[in-house]
């Protein structure tokens, strides 16, 4: 059964880990990582951007495929079925389909108009039980059409949103999406602990997880970071080990070709990523 992330995240930040949310992007992709969860005994988050919606044929898709993957695995950690960088409108089609989170990101919107959506969302979401995630400050990079330069939030901005009752919330601090140029300058911890003095117990979310030092991430954690976004990293360690087993000519060996057999070496390697980055963020044995 799908759970709200409300209660995984407040544990986290009460014991000092992270709980990591793991884009998904097909029925492999969902598999490998709940497996790893369960392996792991971790609470885990599965994130679907719009984009991924859309590939998978829609929201009430993916819902209903999460959910009866969870049953038909016997799957027994808490799964947060979350939509990522929502717009109003995926908000409420996932509200719709049977998610059990939501993120609206409402960074592009001047601060009022992001406030009165926001309340209205979080009216929604506590009827059904859901957790919504709020952004302050747009994250750097691309993620399915949303362009941000890297920038640091204003910490009274994030108080104005959190005192709304948001039950995350993601701020931008130097973090962005996709590979890290190398000439990022890291991320702003003076922004984070300013973020977090104003905002209390209220568990933040890093996103662009992909290609920040273990150390930073530790750090994030120390701050009151309870939420871990990881997606390209997952994406390129499944295109190496795919590529590797046609490059070596694996799928011209019997019956290589067969999807099941040409996708298990991707499918392992995201199994392994998902299960590393959970002993990082602390979230082992933690169900």
């Amino acid at each position: 059964m799908l759970v709200s992330a409300k209660d995984m995240l407040e544990k986290a930040v009460a014991g000092h880990y992270a709980v990591g949310q793991f884009n998904i992007n097909n029925l492999e992709w969902t598999k490998c990582i709940l497996q790893a969860a369960e392996e792991c005994k971790s609470p885990v988050i599965l994130g679907v951007s719009e984009g991924a919606g859309k590939y998978m044929t829609g929201f009430k898709t993916v819902a209903s495929m999460v959910s009866a993957m969870i049953e038909e695995m016997g799957i027994t950690v808490p799964v947060a079925l979350h939509l990522d960088h929502g717009t109003y409108d995926g908000c409420m089609k996932c509200i719709e389909a049977g998610f059990s989170s939501i993120m609206f990101d409402g960074s592009k919107y001047p601060i009022d108009e992001n406030v009165a959506k926001t309340k209205e969302l979080i009216a929604i979401c506590r009827e059904k039980g859901m957790s919504l995630e709020a952004e302050v400050g747009a994250i750097g990079g691309e993620e399915d059409g949303v362009i941000g330069q890297g920038e640091c939030a204003d910490p009274n901005e994030c108080k104005m949103i959190a005192d709304l009752g948001v039950d995350m919330l993601a701020a931008g601090i130097g973090n962005i999406h996709g590979k890290y140029p190398a000439n990022w300058a890291g991320l702003s911890f003076e922004t984070l602990d300013a973020i977090q003095q104003l905002t209390g117990d209220l568990p933040l979310v890093l996103h662009g997880g992909t290609g920040i030092p273990d150390d930073m991430i530790k750090k994030a954690i120390d701050l009151g970071v309870a939420k871990i976004n990881v997606n390209t990293e997952c994406q390129l360690v499944f295109a190496e080990a795919t590529r590797k087993y046609i490059e070596a000519g694996k799928d011209l060996e019997g019956k290589g070709y067969d999807p099941r057999k040409l996708l298990k070496p991707g499918a392992e390697a995201i199994i392994d990523k998902v299960k590393e980055k959970m002993e990082l963020f602390g979230s082992v044995g933690k169900a």
